[in-house]
């Protein structure tokens, strides 16, 4: 009697999307790189390229079917590095390291924000409210700073001038990635429907305006989506309190 050979199972990881958050992290790297050499500029662009590429892994898992856990963990790693220690550090590279502890404890608050918000995230994803996201998501912390820093280097103020805003500014970000404001996740939205001509006449003029003036338009967005948590908890916990009350 023949004896039927057990199957092997070869153990690999899908190739595309891990490309996506190997780019995406590498961006961050190079974000530091560059603020290392005084290359402020060039840094906020890099964190903005890796907030695409970010975006784009897990739709290209999705839709190629490549989802995996290890996948879902090396995005999470990649965003540590890109979103939490890239934006810390090139902001104490740039002004806050002028500021002593004070820009150090700036720096860390937010780089540990990052960290908190990350484990926080992977261990509710099953229980979690697809709709939302329980505090500021770290890409967008990271572009309120690479938005606000492009922007100032753009326009040439002096960082002497602004010291003191930046420093709020590092410690609101980590703040709020920790927070337990409720952003949406747009999650909602599905594109493969229909919609009205004036949406995509908005989308349209959204965009012109991003190619436009992107280190203010991105900037802009990114602090209207900060502000946007507060505003939606609120919101939310209105509703709760007069479905209880009916």
């Amino acid at each position: 009697m023949i004896k039927k050979q057990p199957l092997t199972r070869h153990r690999g990881i899908y190739l595309l999307p891990n490309l996506f958050t190997t780019g995406a992290m590498f961006a961050g790297f190079y974000a530091i790189t560059s603020a290392i050499n005084g290359r402020f500029e060039t840094a906020a662009i890099a964190m903005f390229i890796a907030m695409v590429l970010d975006g784009l892994d897990g739709r290209v898992a999705r839709l190629t079917n490549t989802q995996s856990e290890f996948g879902v963990q090396y995005d999470s790693l990649s965003d540590m590095v890109s979103f939490g220690v890239a934006p810390a550090i090139v902001m104490y590279l740039w002004t806050l390291s002028s500021m002593g502890q004070a820009g150090l404890f700036a720096a860390f608050v937010h780089m540990a924000g990052g960290a908190l918000r990350l484990a926080r995230f992977n261990t509710q994803v099953e229980v979690a409210d697809k709709r939302y996201f329980q505090g500021l998501p770290s890409p967008a912390a990271a572009a309120i700073l690479a938005g606000g820093l492009w922007f100032c280097v753009e326009n040439g103020y002096d960082v002497e001038n602004i010291k003191y805003l930046v420093l709020l500014t590092t410690i609101t970000t980590g703040l709020l990635m920790v927070s337990n404001f409720r952003y949406s996740s747009f999650k909602e939205i599905d594109f493969k429907n229909k919609v009205p001509f004036i949406v995509v006449i908005i989308a349209m003029l959204v965009i012109s305006f991003i190619l436009a003036q992107p280190q203010r338009m991105l900037f802009l967005l990114s602090v209207g989506y900060a502000i946007s948590g507060p505003i939606v908890t609120l919101v939310l916990r209105k509703r709760k309190l007069q479905s209880r009350k009916s």
